[in-house]
């Protein structure tokens, strides 16, 4: 397995690159073991890059990107690691799936980047085991998977299963395989040369602390909004949400009015369809499911709130036509 001492070297490893693959993390999986083959003074680690068809691959930059041939080109025993990025569930091909099902079967370490844990999870490679992907995709793929324990950290190894959640967490994860396999003084060294240090645990946070990410650290504002992420499914009023704070409704409204310009109530609401629209683009949830997923009793109130603020309805989201009572709904509801 990858995480255990090498038994043969070079190591190799194969990329698998789908359609729009965010090339960060490929590069990220890459560099460390550039640099400990480099460090090393022999080759460690040997890598091939592929595609489907074996023809070059567009990434999400737009950069083409060529490659050593197709999936049966890939060397025999190599490490797999499939490199998602945009659109993942659109590029989830049947002839991927089988591949992936034949050589998991003859024992070989699977890993993914960035949303190719997505891949794998429809190939049914990661029962069992703990993974990880971008918290973009987080909510998404909890849904669609809701059996897997997708942990939300940086990156998960489990036994000869890898994930990471994508952009600069695959140099971390590739640190602790190499230390592993070589030790933690070739993994210093390479963390050192790339000046990423120091080697992030995989359970840390994906995110920015909340008080980053809202720009204020009052702890009522913090403690707050944390309550509202919690609770996008069966939202809480904010004459609940100030009772649990040890506030008047009154002084909520201040607050958030203070350090963030909009009510309470008009945050909350922007949690919930930034989630839905997650969830539009990245399930095959239903519009009225993926309403119910975000606190929304009523599909035509779903859809006027969604257009308000993205301009478009939730089927036009996806490319499909608004369903003429829910048209007729919504323009009712504007005259009203």
């Amino acid at each position: 397995m990858f995480g255990d001492k090498a038994k043969s070297l070079p190591h190799s490893v194969a990329l698998i690159l789908l359609p729009e693959f965010t090339m960060m993390p490929v590069t990220s999986a890459i560099e460390p073991l550039r640099q400990a083959n480099r460090f090393a003074e022999k080759a460690l680690y040997r890598w091939t890059m592929h595609s489907i068809d074996g023809q070059p691959v567009a990434a999400s930059n737009n950069i083409l990107t060529m490659v050593n041939g197709d999936l049966e080109a890939v060397p025999p025993d190599s490490s797999i690691i499939i490199c998602g990025g945009l659109n993942v569930q659109k590029h989830a091909d049947r002839r991927l799936i089988s591949w992936l099902r034949k050589v998991a079967r003859r024992g070989v370490d699977i890993g993914a980047v960035c949303t190719g844990a997505h891949i794998l999870a429809e190939a049914g490679l990661l029962d069992g085991y703990k993974c990880t992907i971008h918290w973009e995709n987080l909510p998404g793929f909890t849904e669609a998977f809701p059996e897997l324990e997708a942990t939300g950290g940086l990156f998960e190894i489990d036994r000869d299963r890898f994930t990471s959640a994508g952009g600069t967490t695959a140099i971390d994860m590739m640190l602790t395989l190499i230390a592993s396999q070589h030790g933690p003084d070739l993994a210093a060294q390479v963390a050192e040369a790339i000046l990423h240090s120091p080697i992030r645990h995989h359970s840390e946070n994906q995110r920015m602390s909340l008080p980053a990410r809202i720009g204020a650290r009052h702890p009522k504002l913090v403690s707050i909004i944390e309550k509202m992420e919690g609770c996008l499914e069966d939202p809480l009023s904010p004459s609940v949400l100030a009772k649990q704070a040890g506030l008047s409704t009154r002084q909520l409204e201040r607050l958030f009015r203070r350090y963030l310009d909009r009510s309470p109530k008009r945050y909350y609401l922007e949690l919930r369809l930034k989630k839905a629209r997650s969830l539009l683009l990245q399930t095959d949830l239903s519009v009225i499911n993926v309403a119910l997923a975000c606190g929304f009793s009523s599909p035509s109130h779903f859809s006027k709130c969604y257009r308000s603020f993205y301009g478009r309805t939730p089927y036009r989201e996806r490319g499909l036509p608004t369903p003429a009572a829910a048209e007729a709904t919504m323009e009712i509801g504007e005259r009203i």
